[in-house]
């Protein structure tokens, strides 16, 4: 019989701890939106009025040397849209949205809550709500992943384009259309399964181009180019995993004391090296959004919360089920 390597002894260790979450079962879920969600204006009402909220926002200027709060309600809004602030904005305005929702319906709100996912940047804010890291420790990791990221985008031209209408097959079968046109070095594919009929697709700007002019053609109601830094959820995006992997191995990660399920391979984790170096592959890897809503509704989802700035995560579940509940607690 062949001897396993001390790496995969390694491996089949990590494996086993790593499914505490494997048989989930989902009633009640908090869902946290990506960038994109952030507004001038938002977080105005709701630190006037929930003391808690206050206090998160002060103690995330402490951290990141500026004036968050004065950014989101003041703006100006081509500083709080770009990817270094935005990313901040959202995971604080969103967990401060989490001591409304504690303010308006009580602990017993947040005790009932047994799953939780979040779009992209969503995924940290979903972590720090389950106790993964420690609100500081997400936001200075957000901090630095907005930073990289927007680095990375500034290094290499790239975009990012909606394609509305068609189902993912089709979006599919378009990015490669694109990227023959554009080269076969400036590829574009699909980076965000967000629910029929809506994909993001992400790459080049000549292959972003391409998806604009043929989108009509392969049946596409519309395409719209998304006001990003670049194009997200790609190799694009490789040179900002280096920085996101110091930073994640110097951080605390716990198990989450609910699944959170991984954007990556919608899936809930609860190693934390697991979920580290999945942190760490996001950035690169397509936001499977569609398949964590979908198998919450499977699994038996009574309820969601959309918790932050926006509503955009209610539509996405809206459209995958039309009865589905889902109450919308606002920064």
């Amino acid at each position: 019989m062949a001897l396993l390597s001390s790496a995969q002894r390694a491996l089949a260790v990590r494996a086993s701890s790593d499914d505490a979450f494997a048989a989930y079962k989902p009633t009640v879920a908090a869902l946290f939106p990506g960038q994109g969600a952030q507004s001038v204006g938002m977080a105005k009402d709701l630190v006037a009025t929930v003391p808690a909220a206050k206090e998160m926002f002060d103690k995330a200027s402490e951290i990141l040397g500026y004036d968050l709060l004065k950014m989101c309600v003041e703006g100006p809004k081509d500083k709080l849209d770009s990817t270094a602030i935005s990313q901040p904005a959202i995971y604080v305005a969103s967990l401060a949205a989490v001591e409304k929702l504690r303010a308006t319906e009580g602990q017993a709100a947040i005790d009932a809550i047994d799953v939780a996912a979040g779009l992209s940047l969503g995924e940290y804010t979903a972590l720090a709500f389950a106790g993964a890291m420690s609100f500081e420790d997400g936001l200075r990791l957000v901090k630095l992943r907005g930073e990289s990221m927007q680095a990375a985008a500034d290094a290499r031209p790239s975009s990012m384009v909606s394609v509305i209408g068609l189902d993912s097959a089709k979006v599919a079968e378009l990015c490669k259309a694109a990227t023959a046109e554009a080269g076969e070095d400036k590829p574009v594919k699909i980076a965000n399964f967000l629910c029929p009929g809506n994909y993001a697709v992400s790459g080049s700007k000549e292959g972003c181009d391409a998806v604009e002019r043929l989108g009509k053609s392969f049946g596409a109601r519309m395409t719209v180019r998304l006001a990003v830094a670049g194009a997200f959820h790609t190799e694009y995006m490789s040179p900002a995993v280096e920085r996101l992997q110091a930073a994640l191995a110097a951080t605390q990660l716990v198990a989450p004391r609910i699944p959170v399920v991984s954007n990556v391979d919608a899936q809930p984790h609860s190693d934390p090296q697991v979920i580290k170096d999945i942190l760490a592959r996001q950035v690169t890897s397509p936001v499977l959004w569609e398949n964590t809503i979908k198998t919450f509704l499977d699994k038996g989802l009574t309820k969601s919360y959309e918790i932050g700035p926006g509503k955009v995560i209610a539509g996405i579940v809206k459209r995958l089920d039309k009865g589905a509940t889902i109450v919308n607690i606002t920064a």
